[in-house]
């Protein structure tokens, strides 16, 4: 260094990158930088949806994985988009809900759905266009979109309704520039199914506005509510649909990091736009999943059975039903809707029955500290002053967790005067 003065580098950090950096893991870590450790009691951890704190993968699944792995024919590379097998036990699976049949060459694996939404929100990324996203949603596409410098627009969800989407304010938010719209069913992070007609709307009115569907079916099949699952893809005659799902959930395996996109587009109408060739082009330099896993593929999506499906839904079914009827005890919060799906909750917070607490994420810090109790603060998924709380966990934690709750919420009461 010259006359004390600091070397200059020619090096940054990416600003962009910090600027999208919006994470349930980041804000998960944070909070549970915030507990106190002079509590002797067990942490209850409603604020993260990983299905395997509760749940075990099917034997089937892990069979499959382990025969991949001794067969030694599964160490190399993959090719770009997935193995043909895999793709091929891909389209059969998703093709088993649709009126028409996807082909393997309809199909892209990735390594988990984060990769899948990585991809489709890069390929969008054209100078000027934007993309309409739910709000409350789920934080990935936004951070990714902010990534790659992708205007965001959002739309919202109706509480009132069920969290149906305002497909009033869709038409309002869209221009000549707007792509796509983000559809996240089941919801994320509201736990909704929507309708078959509701989904009939968002299609017609998505091709009114000349833009395609993203739909976001990590949770497929997983509901236990009146409304059944209906995979966007059956509208596909109507607007050309990506199918983004994966593994992770109805499986149980997020950490074998397998997810796919799907082309559900009967009309060709992606492959006219070269929507097609750029995730082609993306996948060519990008890391692809695990071959090992790949190769299982077939086995796990052919031989689950119907009872492990209907198992893990009953103990969803109740966890989430003893969570909605538990909360109505909680004066300082309110649950609009009880849960019909995934795995988590929207929670509203009643701030006129509190004092010193000032928003979701001063509520969250001081459960933390105070309780040992973690749950999500709805502004990291679009809502503030709301709580995203998840119920796939055992019912004895839920019930505890919802006792320490409630128990916090009195702490912090108005007094009256």
């Amino acid at each position: 260094m010259e006359n004390g003065s600091k070397k200059k580098w020619n090096f940054n950090g990416n600003q962009d990158l910090n600027a999208s950096a919006v994470s349930i893991k980041g804000v998960f870590n944070k909070l549970n930088s915030t507990l106190n450790k002079e509590d002797a009691r067990p942490v209850v951890r409603l604020c993260r949806a990983d299905p395997t704190d509760f749940f075990n993968t099917t034997d089937d699944a892990s069979h499959a994985v382990a025969e991949s792995v001794e067969s030694f024919k599964f160490n190399s590379y993959s090719p770009s988009g997935g193995l043909p097998d895999a793709k091929r036990a891909v389209a059969d699976y998703l093709s088993s809900d649709l009126p028409y049949k996807l082909s393997p060459e309809n199909i892209f694996l990735t390594s988990g759905c984060t990769e899948a939404i990585n991809v489709t929100m890069t390929v969008l990324a054209r100078s000027g266009a934007n993309i309409l996203l739910p709000r409350p949603g789920y934080p990935q596409y936004q951070s990714r979109a902010a990534f790659c410098r992708l205007e965001v627009r959002y739309f919202d969800l109706l509480p009132e309704k069920d969290w149906e989407v305002d497909l009033d304010s869709i038409e309002s938010l869209a221009d000549e520039n707007t792509v796509a719209i983000v559809l996240i069913n089941p919801s994320n992070p509201c736990g909704n199914v929507f309708s078959y007609q509701h989904l009939q709307k968002v299609a017609e009115t998505a091709r009114k506005l000349g833009i395609f569907v993203i739909s976001d079916e990590v949770y497929g099949h997983i509901t236990f509510g009146s409304k059944p699952f209906v995979p966007m893809g059956v509208f596909a005659s109507i607007v050309p649909v990506i199918t983004l799902g994966s593994l992770s959930k109805r499986w149980v395996a997020p950490g074998w990091r397998v997810g796919w996109i799907g082309l559900c587009d009967p009309n060709g109408y992606l492959q006219d736009t070269e929507i097609v060739t750029n995730i082609k082009n993306y996948l060519d330099i990008s890391c692809s999943a695990a071959t090992i896993v790949q190769a299982a593929l077939p086995q796990i999506l052919g031989k689950t059975t119907d009872d492990y499906y209907s198992e893990n839904l009953n103990i969803l079914r109740e966890t989430a039903n003893t969570f909605y009827e538990r909360c109505k005890d909680i004066p300082c919060l309110t649950c609009p809707n009880k849960p019909e799906g995934t795995m988590m909750v929207m929670v509203q917070i009643n701030f006129s029955q509190l004092e010193d607490i000032i928003d979701d994420v001063d509520f969250c810090t001081k459960l933390a500290k105070e309780e040992s109790v973690l749950l999500l603060p709805g502004v990291t998924v679009g809502l503030k002053n709301w709580l995203r709380i998840t119920f796939a966990v055992h019912l004895s934690d839920l019930e505890e967790g919802v006792k320490r709750i409630k128990a916090f919420g009195l702490r912090h009461s108005k007094k009256l005067q």
